[in-house]
């Protein structure tokens, strides 16, 4: 069995509650105690404490797998950003102003965010069809491989 390198979980526990971020962790624990640590590390460990999670996800938002070229195109981040608003996560001044106003545009223009992961564009505006009851157009079947999990 590998060695922990998790020095005091208490104090790990602490910087989560603190909201470090895993880049702070990181160079903190090489600071402190001369270890080296990566990323998946830190969230492994705030996953088997039951910690709360640092980002957003909700598969009825976005229930396709992107593609990495599309990962940062503006109606998947808008997405993002209201998916954080539903759960509760704080969401920059700048960023409810960005969300407000894209969300007005396609109330105005009565449309939905459609995915088509074959296509260089990526992400479609499309009229809101029946069924399509929230912000996107709800795709026949979810593709979504990284589901919800805590």
């Amino acid at each position: 069995m590998a060695a922990k390198k998790i020095v005091d979980d208490q104090e790990v526990i602490r910087w989560f509650r603190e909201g470090k971020t895993y880049e702070w962790m990181i160079n903190e624990y090489k600071r402190k105690y001369n270890i080296d640590t990566v990323q998946s590390m830190w969230g492994n460990f705030r996953r088997r404490k039951g910690l709360d999670r640092r980002i957003a996800r909700d598969d009825e938002l976005i229930p396709w797998v992107v593609k990495e070229e599309h990962r940062w195109l503006y109606p998947v981040t808008m997405l993002r950003a209201e998916a954080r608003r539903r759960q509760g996560f704080k969401v920059t001044e700048s960023d409810m102003a960005r969300l407000n106003s894209w969300k007005e545009m396609l109330a105005e223009e009565d449309a939905v965010v459609h995915y088509d992961p074959d296509t260089e564009d990526g992400f479609f505006y499309v009229p809101r069809q029946a069924g399509d009851d929230d912000l996107i157009h709800q795709p026949e079947e979810e593709t979504a491989k990284l589901r919800k999990r805590d």
